[in-house]
């Protein structure tokens, strides 16, 4: 039985992410795991004079979080008649990132999923995102992210996007070949670069990746480099559809250290597909 965290913070962008999950794996056994984290807003604690009041608004906060979980797994078990599914809640006074990090380890959780909404300029830097968060806290969990007003219908292609500069490990890939099977979907593997001649460590992953690949609907993709790595794969996106972006974190380092761009957090804040964050 897959095991999938389900994040939530009861909005509507939360409860889209949710139901998209519900149909991305609508044919797997799945256990899905509705978690809620809280701690009380920065206007609460410099507000509290005493640990009395500090323990009033945690125990405010916690009668809130799960009576809401509670209404969530009532509606599942109403109109949500896949027998293939079960849901469990988790309310936890932490950190989201921290919440999910601690369940994740008791769980042996396999993917993790979370609503996305864009930010830009001033708001983005202020808020930062609790998804971001995540992304950057859990390293060894594979993370799909589902964009706002997203509606998922099917799956046809996955993207890969990758430069080649690391080998592929045996399981980095599971959770895409797993989705490119359910759904019979293609994937796309693109290289986003100035030029596209690989050197030979390139082209020895690249026939690591071939081999990783064996058995499935592949091809090659090169698009040429546009402003930022997040422009470049986002012009290309405009003539997709049904797709699902896949990047392995680590392979990114490169762009973020030669010309400063954070590629995973642009990425998240920004994609009009859903996302999965490969574990490294």
């Amino acid at each position: 039985m897959k095991k999938i965290v389900l994040t939530t913070d009861f909005s509507e962008n939360a409860w889209n992410a949710i139901f998209n999950a519900l149909k991305m794996y609508a044919e797997v056994e799945c256990r899905f795991y509705l978690l809620h984290a809280y701690t009380p807003s920065a206007i609460n604690m410099l507000g509290a004079k005493s640990q009395q009041r500090l323990g009033v608004i945690y125990d405010s906060l916690s009668k809130y979080s799960e009576k809401e979980l509670d209404e969530m797994y009532r509606y599942f078990q109403i109109h949500h008649k896949n027998p293939k599914h079960s849901f469990t809640t988790i309310s936890k006074a932490n950190t989201l990132e921290d919440a999910v990090k601690d369940f994740v380890l008791k769980k042996d959780i396999d993917i993790i999923i979370m609503g996305t909404q864009g930010a830009t300029g001033a708001k983005e830097v202020f808020l930062g995102s609790n998804t971001v968060k995540v992304i950057n806290t859990i390293k060894n969990v594979p993370i799909l992210t589902m964009p706002e007003g997203f509606n998922f219908q099917r799956l046809n292609t996955l993207l890969f996007a990758t430069d080649f500069a690391s080998p592929y490990k045996k399981n980095e890939l599971e959770p895409i070949l797993e989705l490119s099977k359910l759904w019979k979907a293609s994937i796309e593997i693109i290289h986003v670069a100035v030029e596209f001649n690989l050197n030979d460590h390139q082209e020895a992953n690249k026939e690591i990746l071939k081999d990783r690949l064996s058995g499935l609907d592949f091809h090659f993709k090169n698009i040429p480099f546009e402003v930022n790595i997040s422009k470049s794969i986002d012009l290309y996106l405009e003539n997709k559809d049904s797709c699902i972006l896949g990047l392995i974190r680590h392979h990114h380092t490169f762009w973020e250290k030669v010309i400063g761009e954070a590629v995973v957090k642009k990425i998240a804040f920004h994609s009009n597909i859903p996302v999965i964050f490969l574990p490294q």
